[in-house]
């Protein structure tokens, strides 16, 4: 079970409950992956889009794999895309947007 506390969010793949977390490790890995993606603008800009609304499902994808990997899962993209996620496309948004507000923000 996830620990808000901690950070933690839950998340379901292929009916299976999981804990993801944006540590420092995994926000580091997420900052790289942003760097080579030409006009992404880094972490900060991944945060902006957020928070207004304007996130793509690549950004989405990329805090869950940091988020999961975070949490112990040793997936990657590819791996994410072949799963069935809880609540679909929303819920990943929703997932990937409350693992960016527990790490900056704590949990509340």
């Amino acid at each position: 079970m996830a620990n808000p506390m901690a950070g933690e969010v839950g998340i379901v793949l292929d009916g299976q409950p999981v804990t993801a977390k944006l540590t420092l490790g995994a926000l580091a890995e997420l900052e790289a992956g942003l760097a080579e993606a030409p006009g992404d603008g880094g972490l900060m800009a991944l945060i902006g889009r957020f928070e207004t609304g304007a996130f793509s499902q690549r950004d989405v994808l990329a805090v869950l794999v940091a988020g999961l990997r975070g949490g112990g899962w040793q997936g990657g993209v590819t791996d994410l895309l072949t799963v069935e996620i809880g609540g679909g496309p929303a819920g990943a948004a929703r997932v990937a947007a409350e693992l960016l507000l527990r790490a900056f923000r704590g949990a509340e």
